[in-house]
């Protein structure tokens, strides 16, 4: 199992950026697919984006398409999300997960055994 703590969220005016970190420990990094989730208020948690360990595909949400950009350093143990042309909507509490696995739909958070306790993130208008 994978332990997760997401880092960098915080309030930032519209049309600016934060990059978002989540470290991992407990287990070999490598070898799970990572994802990005958020939850606003009142809203169902969903899915931002995800990468994939073994061949590197990246999956994004159409909301952030072309916005958000999804990395991991494998030497570091760490996943990080990229924001940047944030608008008021993105405001939320952005979740880590991890999957091990890797026979599910990376989309839904059912395919995802680990997460961390999230982030908040606030963009002002």
């Amino acid at each position: 199992q994978v332990q997760l703590v997401e880092s960098g969220g915080g309030l930032v005016q519209a049309g600016g950026s934060l990059r978002l970190s989540c470290a991992a420990s407990g287990d070999t990094f490598s070898n799970y697919h990572m994802g990005w989730f958020r939850q606003a208020p009142g809203k169902e948690r969903e899915f931002v984006a995800a990468d994939r360990w073994n061949y590197g595909g990246k999956y994004y949400a159409n909301s952030v398409k072309g916005r958000f950009t999804i990395s991991r350093e494998n030497a570091k143990n760490t996943v990080f999300l990229q924001m940047n042309s944030l608008k008021p909507e993105a405001t939320a509490v952005y979740y880590c997960a991890a999957d091990r696995i890797g026979s599910g739909n990376l989309y839904s958070q059912s395919a995802y055994q680990n997460w961390g306790q999230g982030t908040q993130v606030t963009v002002s208008s």
